[in-house]
């Protein structure tokens, strides 16, 4: 692992490079840069890809991440933390900062991201067409809501190959905005495939406390499968 600084628009974001090979973009979840998303940047890099992981809340300045047992468990810490970053980190910002993201990145791109990062990966996919040609996003939130920036709406434009893994009653993105979600990109020919997995919201990095090993192991699967048919 390797930090690095990238220079945005907007300033300068930490980020982290792992491994070698085609490029990865990885956005990481709402809980922010920690060790958590290392361990998955590492793995990702060992699996033979150059990954780099742009800390999307740089805009907030130096920050601690919240203990995700209580950020889970404890209303008033979630809603402490999300209005200290998520207005730092809108899909806008983040897109504006991605050309610094991909112009660092050679070659085609795939990305990939949890959570708000897994609507990032696939804004970005729409963002930057020519580039990006595999996103993946897993327990998204928020990919087909009923505002005018919703996700669903850029389907047109992506190109990309996408794989999109839900979590389990997971009021984020529940049974309405999975069918528009599906609808949009049916319409618009994508090539997708979306799986809602026996797992809840935020089971992928290791330090949630519904963290599911055995789904776990299943992303890495399809994750790695989509950035083999869309990379090498």
């Amino acid at each position: 692992m390797k930090q690095i600084s990238i220079k945005t628009d907007d300033g300068v974001a930490p980020a982290y490079e792992f491994g070698s090979g085609p490029s990865v973009l990885f956005f990481i979840d709402g809980i922010g840069m920690r060790p958590a998303m290392h361990e998955l940047g590492e793995r990702l890099g060992k699996a033979g890809y150059h990954v780099l992981m742009p800390d999307v809340f740089y805009r907030v300045g130096e920050y601690t991440a919240p203990e995700p047992k209580a950020l889970f468990s404890d209303p008033a810490v979630g809603q402490a933390w999300f209005q200290k970053v998520f207005a730092h980190a809108s899909a806008d910002k983040v897109m504006r900062d991605c050309k610094a993201y991909l112009a660092h990145l050679p070659g085609k791109v795939a990305t990939t991201g949890y959570c708000m990062g897994g609507r990032l990966s696939m804004v970005a996919a729409a963002t930057f067409p020519d580039r990006i040609v595999g996103a993946a996003a897993y327990h998204p939130g928020g990919l087909a809501t009923d505002e005018p920036t919703s996700p669903h709406l850029l389907a047109s434009k992506i190109k990309a190959k996408l794989y999109i893994g839900g979590a389990k009653e997971d009021k984020n993105f529940d049974d309405a905005q999975q069918k528009r979600l599906t609808k949009a990109l049916d319409d618009a020919h994508v090539d997708y495939k979306l799986e809602i997995y026996d797992a809840f919201h935020g089971w992928v990095p290791s330090d949630t406390p519904i963290h599911d090993a055995a789904a776990t192991e299943k992303h890495w699967t399809t994750m790695l499968d989509l950035f083999a048919k869309t990379l090498k």
